[in-house]
């Protein structure tokens, strides 16, 4: 390595394609594979399978202990979403419901009004 590299100009810029300091662009980083390229399987699970594996035995174990203090079960959970998606659905009904009758009320109202605009603006 030369000593140029820590006594480049202000305005001067590296060559296109060249590391700025003069050491070389054929470091690929970190997180790069042995392999050149990483798999698909590496990039679908975002890192080596081992590795995946073992942070979500740990992370599995950390959230389990934590659901068992709180006294939360999965059979709780999923109790628990199905209530919730059962109560949005009948919300959802019920507002087309009242949505309906509030439409025939305002219908009654405003058709005859609009028809009898119609009929006197037609004898202008």
């Amino acid at each position: 390595m030369s000593e140029q590299r820590f006594h480049r100009p202000f305005g001067e810029q590296a060559p296109r394609g060249q590391d700025p300091y003069g050491q070389g662009g054929d470091d690929p980083g970190p997180g790069a594979y042995r392999g050149g390229r990483p798999s698909g399987l590496h990039r679908f699970l975002g890192g080596s399978p081992g590795a995946v594996l073992v942070r979500l035995v740990f992370l599995s174990l950390l959230v389990g202990a934590g659901m068992a203090m709180l006294g939360v079960t999965p059979g709780l959970l999923f109790a628990q979403a199905y209530e919730t998606i059962h109560s949005l659905i009948a919300l959802g009904f019920d507002t087309f419901h009242d949505a309906g009758r509030w439409f025939v009320a305002g219908a009654v109202v405003v058709v005859p009004l609009w028809l009898l605009s119609r009929l006197f603006a037609r004898g202008r």
